[in-house]
């Protein structure tokens, strides 16, 4: 397949072209004012040492030259390949709960810029890996389907909010439930789903969820964030805290219990994530005790660049161009009127 990577710079071609018509106008014009001037044969009598091929050879070559080097600065490309490589790595899905309760800040700046930093760190970590984003309150959406792109997978992660969300709650076990439903159909590749949230669940099943995945062979691991002592929830772009219905003041607490129970039922880990680095460290090795099974990727290599060829090109026609003088030189001039003269 052939392309130009930047075709923009293939309208400079027009202005190739109206080079070339004001030459043309130009000799045109030239040609009209010898004829007033007196006979055309007589006059190219007059200008021996005046030849007409030579400035014509040099202007198109350095017409070419030019349009050579607009070809280039399109970067011409030609054919891809399609490689198929085994990679070693697991598959994993984050299921990332965006709960209002997630606004709270016992956890700096908040549990859920902290959450989104720890993902964001995690997936810096991965090579071979592949990855997939949940996100849940009171329902679950996929937010990003698995796949090895990390750069897209920090993307979706910088989008995430409370504000996306339109039903409010805590629903773990929906949210494992689609987790189980994410991963692709590969056969014997080790799969973990990481749940990150304050445990406040409003909607429960979540262990009976967390032991379904692990017959299927998927490990499920609660990353809880918050403190066990509650914390009020900010109101979104103001300095007030969520009320309740008597006006009290709304304690948004970790619910630690809940998490390691389902964290045992899902044969996974329970990391506890406060304002240290420790559960960065503790999700590292958690990682790297889940077993590499071999993943086939397939990856496009770039188009294959063809520019240099007419950047070289480019400069052998303007060498040409140098090389070659406008006027007929001495020797030439010799030659032919030592011709003529032998011709009479």
């Amino acid at each position: 397949m052939f392309r130009f990577e930047n075709p923009q710079y293939l309208y400079f071609i027009a202005v190739l072209v109206v080079l070339v018509a004001v030459r043309y106008y130009t000799s045109y014009r030239r040609r009209i004012k010898i004829r007033r001037y007196g006979d055309p044969a007589l006059v190219r009598e007059l200008f021996e040492d005046v030849s007409r091929v030579r400035p014509e050879l040099k202007f198109w070559l350095a017409m070419m030259a030019l349009l050579s080097f607009i070809i280039a600065l399109a970067r011409p490309q030609y054919g891809t390949r399609v490689e198929k490589r085994e990679r070693q790595g697991i598959e994993c899905i984050i299921a990332l709960d965006v709960s209002n309760s997630m606004l709270a800040e016992d956890v700096k700046p908040s549990r859920l810029e902290k959450a989104k930093m720890l993902v964001s760190n995690m997936v810096d970590e991965m090579t071979d890996d592949k990855v997939g984003l949940i996100v849940f309150a009171g329902q679950a959406f996929t937010q990003l389907p698995i796949t090895s792109d990390y750069v897209s997978a920090k993307m979706f992660l910088e989008t995430i909010s409370p504000g996306m969300m339109s039903v409010q709650g805590t629903d773990i076990a929906t949210a494992i439930d689609l987790a189980t439903k994410s991963f692709t159909q590969q056969k014997d590749v080790s799969r973990a789903v990481f749940v990150i949230t304050d445990g406040e669940d409003n909607e429960g099943g979540a262990e009976e969820a967390a032991k379904a995945a692990a017959e299927m062979g998927i490990h499920v691991y609660m990353l809880g964030v918050g403190n066990p002592s509650g914390a009020p929830i900010p109101v979104p772009g103001t300095t007030d805290y969520i009320v309740d219905e008597e006006g009290q003041t709304v304690m948004s607490r970790l619910n630690e219990e809940m998490c390691q129970q389902i964290a045992q039922k899902g044969n996974g880990a329970y990391i506890y994530v406060d304002n240290s680095s420790s559960a960065q460290h503790k999700l590292s090795q958690q990682l790297d005790k889940l077993s590499k099974s071999v993943l086939e990727s397939q990856s496009f290599s770039a188009y294959d660049e063809q520019f240099q060829g007419f950047i070289v090109l480019g400069l052998l026609l303007l060498f040409l161009d140098m090389c070659i003088i406008a006027r007929r030189n001495s020797p030439t001039n010799f030659i032919r009127k030592f011709i003529k003269l032998i011709t009479g």
